[in-house]
């Protein structure tokens, strides 16, 4: 694969000044601002996007859903690369990079997500889906040999704290074993993206994250085919102009593009202050679970969500002053 690097207009402009060794090799950055401006966009895109996919659940089983959707984003990106030119087969160095997002990033964290839905309400899933930073912080800290700041301390300790406040261990039925099952679905999701988010950061790269994206969907792909066959059967789809909707916008959109993106900002920002930022996923999925399916927004949850943002606040306050000394 050519080492010819993409070049999305609100990124490539701004030159990275996030050290690391996924900056060797590969072309050109987003930069730090242009990695938090598509941290942004996958914020708002993958919040709504908690609402929508339950509401897909109930029209296409959890494995085929999650194959539906990575076989539309590799199609959407494959075309994408065509067009314009630049579509190569990895290099040898990136096959580390593309095995890893694509099995624990890609197919088990869709499938071990929708599985979950199937039990747990929309805003609780996304909230324990996003625990990353409880097994990014320690090996980044201890291995990646990242700055824990006391201001970067405050603000991970108030996210942290803000998501045990919003899962509310005592607000479930210890009883049920879907129930409970479903949530240790999530945080097995977790855990495998914690581990892509650490991978990303350390890879040195010789192609860039579009270059590699239709790749990694494309290799996730039969992962999520085997499941779909080996535990649901043949698809059972109830189709109407609603699931073509969801699929169209899980497909080019969530998928393709949301993917792309959150790989750039693991790869351009430290690996605690993408797994912290990320924590605005479940803030926004849990306001549009609440606006969309009628979920309750309780006095806890809000709570919660205060903590997250005022987390999320600090850890950006302290890049930017790291930054700013540089």
């Amino acid at each position: 694969m050519s080492a010819r690097a993409d070049s999305e207009p609100a990124a490539d402009s701004v030159q990275n000044t996030a050290p690391s060794r996924a900056s060797a090799g590969s072309g050109h950055h987003p930069g730090t601002k242009g990695a938090y401006l598509l941290l942004a966009a996958v914020i708002l895109l993958w919040g709504a996007n908690w609402p929508v996919m339950k509401l897909g659940l109930q029209s296409i089983t959890p494995f085929w859903f999650a194959a539906a959707r990575m076989a539309m984003g590799a199609v959407t990106l494959f075309g994408v690369l065509a067009a314009t030119g630049r579509l190569r087969l990895p290099r040898r160095a990136d096959m580390p990079i593309v095995i890893t997002v694509a099995l624990l990033q890609m197919a088990s964290f869709l499938s071990l997500v929708n599985l979950a839905l199937l039990t747990v309400d929309a805003g609780r899933s996304a909230i324990l889906a996003y625990t990353t930073p409880l097994w990014v912080t320690p090996v980044a800290v201890f291995l990646l040999g990242e700055r824990l700041s006391a201001r970067k301390g405050a603000g991970l300790i108030l996210g942290l704290t803000g998501v045990a406040v919003l899962f509310n261990p005592l607000g479930f039925d210890w009883s049920n074993p879907d129930v409970v099952a479903g949530n240790a679905f999530l945080m097995l999701a977790a855990l495998g993206w914690a581990i892509a988010i650490l991978h990303t950061r350390r890879h040195t790269w010789t192609s860039s994250p579009l270059q590699l994206a239709p790749w990694q969907m494309l290799t996730a792909l039969p992962v999520l085919l085997a499941f779909a066959f080996v535990f649901e059967g043949d698809a059972q789809v109830t189709w109407s102009s609603e699931l073509i909707a969801i699929l169209v916008f899980n497909g080019p959109l969530a998928t393709a593009f949301g993917f792309w993106a959150v790989v750039t900002v693991q790869r351009s920002l430290p690996a605690i202050s993408t797994s912290l930022g990320l924590l605005g996923v479940p803030t926004a999925g849990v306001i549009m679970s609440t606006l969309f399916l009628g979920e309750t927004l309780s006095a806890t949850r809000l709570g919660g969500l205060a903590l997250i943002v005022g987390g999320m606040a600090l850890v950006n306050l302290a890049d930017l002053r790291a930054r700013r000394r540089r």
